[in-house]
């Protein structure tokens, strides 16, 4: 497991990096190309940055959260979420590229890798992976509820409960498209384009429904697989999911930002920051109040225990007090 840490953190500083790298070439170097001028081979890692880097930013974000998952969730709450939101999420984006529905009509650029069925690159199932893991763990961890006694474990989250961890969860996930979609698709180097361009900054409004929609069936799979098992996630485990959903808005409003868009910035930090950070910030004092709980149940048992073993061992005729 020490070593699948290590991995971990790699990939999320490798992904952190490289959206960083990104950036500064689309905002940078391709405005200003004489920087190139003065970096050793700058021309080569321009043209590397431009042919791979989103396809390595995802990738790297993608392992990051699966060995995440697989680390504090263990095997089949890991898979159980990964694999409808991979199938879930390509089938609605090869419906959207062919049909229109649920997003609109719109196609890839190059840029993000191979294409599946000439259509959706293979990378845009693994963005919606590893977003809406991290979208989903933040609330979840957040609605867990906690024992009203000290005494006995955290109890478990009910259906409503869970109906509304879900449609938070997939709020978030719109929200960072609400400032995603703008940054990619009208900017300099856009990724993909709308063929019809809609009234929200060229957005057509059917696209969030799409993917609030897109959001919370897998979601809503995802939840069925888990049941009602609580999730306890540790402070260091939620930083994570936090750090990924907090780094991929920060590259998405960049690029909004620095095209002259800010509403639908204005628009994600209210539906998506604030509450992200709600979410993890009610988690992390749950898992710190988690070991306290843990402790006091330990504490119980082993004073029912001691009360026992006096009893057992006190001479016949001697009250045990």
């Amino acid at each position: 497991m020490r070593q699948l840490l290590v991995l971990e953190r790699f990939c999320l500083v490798g992904h952190l990096v490289s959206m960083a790298f990104g950036l500064a070439g689309l905002l940078l170097v391709m405005p200003h190309p004489e920087f190139l001028l003065h970096v050793p081979a700058g021309q080569t890692l321009f043209a590397w940055s431009m042919a791979g880097g989103g396809v390595v930013y995802i990738l790297l974000g993608a392992i990051a959260v699966a060995i995440h998952a697989y680390r504090t969730l263990g095997t089949q709450r890991w898979l159980s979420f990964m694999l409808p939101a991979l199938f879930l999420s390509l089938g609605s984006e090869l419906l959207g590229t062919s049909t229109g529905f649920p997003f609109g009509h719109y196609s890839y650029l190059n840029g993000l890798g191979y294409k599946i069925a000439g259509l959706v690159p293979f990378t845009i199932p693994l963005s919606w992976f590893y977003l809406g893991l991290s979208s989903y763990l933040l609330v979840r961890a957040a609605m867990e509820p906690s024992s009203k006694d000290d005494t006995q474990p955290p109890v478990q989250q009910g259906w409503v409960s869970h109906m509304v961890t879900v449609a938070i969860g997939a709020l978030l996930l719109t929200s960072w498209d609400f400032v995603l979609d703008p940054a990619m698709s009208q900017t300099a180097m856009p990724f993909w384009y709308w063929h019809q361009p809609g009234a929200f900054f060229g957005m057509p409004y059917q696209n969030f429904a799409g993917w609030f929609g897109t959001g919370v069936v897998f979601m809503t799979v995802a939840a069925l697989f888990w049941g009602k098992r609580a999730i306890v996630l540790s402070y260091s485990e939620l930083n994570l999911p936090i750090a990924v959903y907090l780094g991929n808005f920060a590259f998405a409003t960049v690029m909004s930002l620095a095209a002259g868009i800010w509403i639908p910035v204005s628009l994600g930090m209210l539906t998506g920051v604030a509450p992200a950070v709600i979410c993890w910030r009610v988690a992390c004092r749950k898992s710190v109040i988690s070991p306290l709980v843990a402790d006091s149940v330990v504490d119980a048992l082993d004073s029912k225990l001691d009360t026992r073993k006096s009893k057992v061992a006190a001479p016949v005729g001697v009250s045990a007090k």
